[in-house]
């Protein structure tokens, strides 16, 4: 299950998406419309743009703004950064990899490769859902509901 920073982060991310090219935004102002507590996402843009995600400006008219395009922003990237491993078995995971200990043989274990397969599907479900493609699909879908 997604954490309730990583999801913070992610909507904390399609907020700044949204605001690109506007400059920076307010911690207060992100935090009052997506209802995130200040404090815990002041945490997580720092991580972000520790991960060069975001940048920050200091001083009057500071805030945080969105450094990488919204189409360079995938979920893999983001889950990784708050809740590591995407992989429900410690041998599958792509960079925290740790031996099974009842493991015999990893070669030939049905188990292995199985969650291997659904960890590889997931990775490329995630890679392939930027920020760019969140937003497309709200607006899609805002006008789905509005017909």
């Amino acid at each position: 299950m997604l954490s309730k920073k990583a999801k913070y982060a992610i909507n904390a991310l399609v907020f700044l998406a949204k605001k690109k090219g506007e400059g920076p935004v307010q911690i207060s102002h992100i935090a009052e419309s997506e209802k995130i507590p200040q404090k815990f996402l002041e945490a997580i843009l720092l991580d972000m743009k520790r991960a060069g995600i975001l940048r920050s400006k200091k001083g009057k008219g500071g805030g945080y703004f969105l450094f990488k395009e919204p189409a360079d922003v995938n979920m893999a990237e983001v889950m990784r950064l708050f809740d590591g491993a995407i992989a429900f078995l410690p041998c599958v995971t792509y960079k925290y990899y740790e031996r099974c200990e009842e493991c015999k043989d990893e070669e030939t274990c049905g188990i292995r490769d199985v969650f291997l397969n659904v960890r590889n599907a997931t990775v490329e479900l995630l890679k392939n859902a930027t920020l760019e493609k969140i937003i497309e699909r709200e607006t899609t879908l805002a006008g789905l509901y509005k017909s």
